[in-house]
């Protein structure tokens, strides 16, 4: 990921400072790969947080379609994410200025009292409906490992990446979702299936993290059968990652998920 805001070629500061105000300077944020560029912007207006993503020569490419996808799902999103503010496209580059949250990361260890806003959040987001505008299939994630993805279909409204990193706790206890670049729809309880890697991350075990998922209808009404199918794919998936990018989160990440079909499928 670049990191200052003078890696931007001058026509784009230019369109973003015409949307924000004189910048004078980039915090860039500490995690995220979506984007070239990624972080905190100080303008003469107030910190506006942007997510520039360079075009390639014969088009988009992944990281600006992933801020596209964004830019077109945050106007139904208001109630969990920081809102739009503003779009720069210029220069090959298309810049995203979002409303600045101040805030710090979740904390999903066990007895975190974060647990409890992060249950209250998914909560939320199972009620919403989702938006004509995610065209994303989550199921489709899964086609190159099972040949049933039947059962992670459906209508609900997902994330898809309800990670510590991206559920921002305000200083007066408001929960903020951010990074909507794969929102997708699907079985809601596939929301949770998605989520209990990150849960063992933090320290739960595959037990504490089956039975802290229950308190979900989603979840709890799902045929434990399609939940063993998921789970089964999910670690697959991530083992051929892993192949083939030997990058520590994504080791990792293969390993929790392997964890985790084993708990199921034991």
């Amino acid at each position: 990921m670049r990191s200052t805001w003078t890696d931007l070629p001058s026509a784009v500061q230019d369109a973003v400072q015409a949307c924000s105000g004189d910048a004078t300077g980039l915090d860039p944020a500490p995690a995220g790969n979506h984007a070239d560029v990624a972080g905190t912007l100080h303008t003469s207006s107030g910190p506006v947080f942007i997510k520039a993503a360079r075009k390639l020569d014969d088009g988009d490419g992944a990281e600006v379609w992933s801020l596209r996808n964004e830019a077109a799902i945050n106007p139904h999103i208001t109630e969990f994410a920081p809102r739009l503010l503003w779009q720069a496209e210029a220069g090959g580059w298309l810049v995203l200025g979002f409303e600045h949250i101040e805030g710090r990361h979740a904390d999903y260890t066990p007895g975190s009292p974060d647990l409890e806003i992060l249950v209250k959040t998914v909560q939320a987001l199972q009620s919403a409906p989702c938006p004509d505008v995610v065209q994303m299939r989550v199921e489709r994630r899964w086609t190159t490992v099972t040949e049933d993805v039947a059962p992670m279909a459906g209508t609900a409204l997902l994330h898809t990446d309800v990670n510590a990193e991206n559920l921002l706790i305000t200083p007066d206890g408001r929960a903020v979702l951010v990074d909507w670049a794969f929102a997708a729809r699907g079985a809601a309880w596939a929301e949770l299936g998605l989520l209990i890697p990150w849960l063992l991350k933090s320290g739960h075990t595959p037990a504490e993290a089956a039975d802290w998922a229950t308190q979900f209808p989603s979840w709890a009404q799902a045929d434990p059968a399609h939940i063993d199918l998921f789970s089964k794919a999910f670690a697959e998936r991530w083992r051929q990652h892993a192949e083939r990018n030997r990058t520590d989160w994504i080791v990792l990440h293969a390993d929790l998920t392997r964890q985790w079909a084993e708990y199921r499928c034991h």
